[in-house]
């Protein structure tokens, strides 16, 4: 991911020092379970661990030569513990390294994904409860539907991100197995006690099966479930988009003093954040497809996903993270326009109360298709104007219902009224 959109502690984890660092505490940490087994010299294994060292530069100069990664890095190691090296890397194979340290490597981006979610959760949460008694217009296809409040609104995305939270925990803890199996995975020439002490010290659970690689339908479920998260990236940068539209008006990034809106027009306050959010995620779910079909490796092992992984894994975690710190900012500081939702609200003259006046019509004794057509008329002659006003003109309607019976239907607050509940439903209070 270019730097644009990254953050340093998310793009350290895939920076060569940490991937050779990760490497590096594998094979020593199964040369020491190789030498508790007695398969290696004791002495070997704790020459491993006071003399190891690598450096980066290095193995990439050895990479040249050899084509092939986990030999150069094997051999600069080499380089530095002497005699003792021709130890190290007993009965494994590279993707034994390569396949553990990419579990590692999306556990530790995982914590911080988890951290990132938890500083949105608290955003969402705190604006919720200050809008919670908001009113402001619903919509459904874009269109005028019913009163609702703000706070609700919130109160929905924040119950969204914390099923997105748990998603992800389930997805992070999938995805952290550990693989020292061998050639095919049977452990021809090392010992599964190597795998489980290696899982152990490295924070993975062993993988129960694997062959040369461990199985990418576990990879596959991690990055489906970024691609949820950046799914609901894009709704809640949507909904502040729409929010924002010059005849909308009700809500708005903040804008920061000595802010440019357009290299044209001075005028201009552009949702410049949130459609960035929209892009980006983008490029997250875009990792799904190459990950489900990684899922099909040849037989035992092949390597055609391992391209795909060192792209996908370090941009879509990269990407997810500098992400949702930025969503976050945007809720925290989101500019809410009340005075904005209360006109949107009257707008239509009072028509968004149809519902309530079709019930009430239904419950006196009128038809439910009468009805219907009786407060569509009147909604239709409406147009912005006075909806009850038009009620109370029509004798079909007045048959049935009293101008007093009429007015008490057009309440706002009647359609908060359970908004304590649905709080306490998600936040545990009201």
């Amino acid at each position: 991911m270019i730097p644009r959109y990254s953050r340093p502690q998310m793009a350290a984890i895939w920076e060569a020092d940490n991937r050779f660092r990760i490497w590096f505490e594998i094979e020593a940490h199964a040369c020491d379970a190789q030498a508790e087994l007695g398969v290696i010299p004791k002495a070997a294994a704790e020459a491993v661990r006071e003399r190891g060292k690598f450096e980066a530069a290095r193995i990439d100069e050895i990479e040249k030569q050899t084509k092939h990664d986990v030999i150069a890095f094997l051999t600069n190691l080499a380089e530095h513990v002497g005699p003792e090296a021709r130890f190290v890397h007993q009965g494994m194979t590279s993707s034994d390294v390569l396949d553990t340290c990419l579990a590692v490597q999306l556990a530790q981006a995982s914590d911080i994904l988890l951290d990132d979610i938890d500083g949105l959760l608290a955003a969402l949460k705190r604006r919720a409860f200050e809008f919670r008694d908001t009113p402001c217009m619903g919509r459904s296809h874009g269109i005028h539907a019913e009163p609702t409040t703000f706070g609700l609104k919130l109160a929905g995305f924040y119950a969204e991100w914390r099923r997105n939270r748990r998603r992800l925990e389930i997805a992070a803890a999938e995805i952290a197995t550990c693989a020292i199996s061998g050639a095919v995975g049977n452990f021809a020439n090392i010992d599964p006690y190597v795998e489980e002490y290696v899982a152990g010290k490295m924070g993975l659970a062993a993988e129960p099966v694997s062959t040369q690689v461990i199985p990418r339908d576990r990879h596959a479920a991690f990055f489906a479930a970024l691609a949820v998260i950046a799914g609901s990236v894009e709704r809640l940068a949507s909904e502040i988009r729409h929010l924002q539209r010059t005849e909308v008006g009700e809500a708005e990034e903040y804008f920061a003093a000595g802010q440019k809106g357009s290299s044209a027009m001075p005028h201009k306050r552009n949702p410049i954040l949130s459609e960035n959010l929209t892009g980006l995620a983008r490029i997250v779910r875009a990792a799904v497809i190459p990950a489900l079909e990684n899922i099909a490796l040849w037989h035992e092992r092949d390597i055609s996903h391992s391209s795909v992984e060192r792209v996908i894994a370090p941009d879509a975690t990269i990407a997810l993270d500098f992400t949702l710190a930025r969503l976050t900012g945007v809720v925290e500081q989101l500019v809410v326009h009340p005075e904005a939702m209360r006109k949107n609200l009257d707008r239509l003259g009072g028509a968004v109360f149809s519902q309530r006046v079709l019930l009430a019509l239904t419950q006196a004794g009128m038809s439910r298709e009468a009805a219907y057509a009786a407060v569509q008329r009147n909604a239709m002659r409406a147009s912005g104007g006075d909806f009850l006003a038009h009620l109370k003109g029509d004798t079909e309607v007045t048959g049935c219902l009293d101008e007093k019976a009429l007015s008490e239907l057009f309440d706002l607050e009647y359609h908060s009224r359970h908004v304590g509940t649905i709080f306490e439903r998600v936040f545990g209070e009201r």
